[in-house]
């Protein structure tokens, strides 16, 4: 007799059963889409502290809301644009409160790799800390496009517009991101790096 639970063979089977309250359902929707929605959060958050309580929101708000997804095959794209709906109030809810914030970027973890050169973390700070000052959904759209690889298509679904405001949103983020950039030694050398490869 095996001790492993039972898993929803599909989305259809697991939207029905978490709109009927199954506990096995909110496991198995958790283990299957955690990793997804961590992933997108991290990629448009950078290093947070908050990372583990805004992914645990974002499960709660879903939730709460899985009685209006009609469609069970959209559960995924459905879920991220909830992860992002979730990361871009975050983002909205920090800049309004940020005079009282007194954490200075020292403390904030760094991104985890394999093994990191003091150049790559200095980096990948540098990414967040343009990111930090670009408006919030040009921060979110070229996070999605950029870092996540999001498709434009994906990234329209995700943020809830069409395929066109998404497209001018990335144009614009991409644009606002590489002139701040340009600021920062690091990400400079990086610019001018893609700049040269494109050339070719």
């Amino acid at each position: 007799m095996s001790s492993e639970r039972p898993r929803h063979a599909d989305d259809s089977a697991l939207v029905e059963a978490l709109k009927q309250g199954d506990p096995v359902a909110l496991a198995d929707w958790y283990d299957r889409f955690a990793p997804d929605v961590l992933r997108v959060l991290s990629r448009i958050l950078g290093p947070d502290l908050d990372l583990a309580d805004i992914h645990h929101d974002v499960f709660v708000r879903a939730l709460s809301s899985i009685r209006t997804l009609n469609d069970p095959s959209a559960l995924r794209p459905w879920l991220i644009s909830v992860a992002v709906h979730t990361a871009r109030t975050a983002i909205l809810r920090r800049n309004r409160g940020r005079w009282l914030r007194f954490l200075s970027f020292g403390l904030v973890p760094d991104m985890p790799a394999p093994v990191a050169t003091r150049e790559s973390v200095e980096a990948v700070r540098d990414v967040y800390r343009v990111l930090r000052a670009l408006p919030t959904d040009d921060r979110v759209v070229f996070a999605l496009r950029f870092i996540d690889g999001m498709e434009l298509q994906e990234i329209a679904d995700a943020c809830g517009v069409s395929l066109a405001t998404a497209k001018r949103r990335v144009a614009r983020a991409r644009d606002r991101f590489w002139t701040r950039a340009r600021r920062y030694p690091a990400l400079a050398e990086w610019l001018d790096e893609e700049v040269r490869d494109g050339d070719s």
